[in-house]
């Protein structure tokens, strides 16, 4: 039998009996989904760890290009040509928005970059020189920040999986190594303490039967010894014979 730290404590009724046996099915449905939830959550994980990989190595490229690009328009169009941008920027072109997907009910967050109004202003820089090598540094740090806000996606949804798997498999762990055989051990208990009840109370009756029936074959005994006794007390008279009566002589008769 289960020790008392590895079961809980309840009082072995059939009532209770049904009620862990229906704890112990929730616990193996739960352990099932949250093993599903798990490997599915583990999946993604691998997926985007692939991802940040190579838009790692691609980021070094795209960074390298677009510094390049910088220093062309630098010497192109001077030193000056950065105050100049500053001058004609109003407001950021490219802007990042958020938004959650659900995978396996875990909210992960996902950036994406979108360009909102027409940069007209932006155009005319560099008119005089270098225009060419100032719309080409545009359109490298554009694709800069497209490649930045992926891996800032990416990494945050990284480290999101990385804590919802932590704790899933917490659960895991705690549903298979504790509450699963703390519920089994219970009913085990339960059911032997019903058992040994069913028998005692088996034995009970069979005491009961047996004294009852002790009781009828003494009763009978003595009933029976009484009847002996008044047979012999009191024999049976035999009623007389009147034919056999008459054949005897009477001597008080002469004749």
């Amino acid at each position: 039998m289960a020790g008392q730290s590895q079961r809980l404590n309840v009082v072995p009724t059939v009532t209770m009996l049904a009620v862990v046996k229906n704890r112990l099915t929730g616990a193996t449905r739960g352990h099932a989904l949250l093993k599903k939830k798990s490997d599915a959550l583990t999946v993604q994980f691998r997926q985007i760890l692939k991802k940040i990989v190579s838009t790692k190595e691609s980021m070094g490229t795209v960074m390298k290009s677009s510094a390049f690009a910088l220093t062309e328009a630098k010497y192109v169009a001077g030193e000056n040509i950065k105050h100049i941008v500053l001058e004609n920027v109003q407001s950021a072109s490219v802007r990042v928005r958020s938004r959650q997907e659900n995978v396996a009910g875990v909210k992960l967050p996902k950036f994406e970059y979108f360009t909102e109004g027409e940069m007209t202003k932006n155009d005319l820089t560099g008119l005089a020189r270098g225009g060419m090598q100032v719309q080409g540094c545009r359109v490298a740090y554009v694709k800069a920040i497209e490649v930045l806000v992926d891996l800032a996606s990416l990494q945050t949804s990284f480290l999101t999986l990385d804590g919802a798997i932590k704790t899933t498999n917490r659960r895991v762990n705690a549903l298979e190594n504790v509450v699963k055989p703390r519920l089994e051990n219970t009913v085990v208990y339960i059911k032997g303490e019903l058992d040994e009840l069913e028998r005692e109370d088996f034995f009970r009756l069979k005491k009961v039967q047996g004294y009852k029936k002790r009781e009828i074959d003494q009763k009978q005994k003595e009933s029976a010894k009484k009847l002996n006794f008044i047979n012999d007390v009191s024999p049976k008279k035999k009623s007389p014979n009147l034919l056999s009566g008459a054949r005897k002589k009477d001597e008080d008769i002469i004749f």
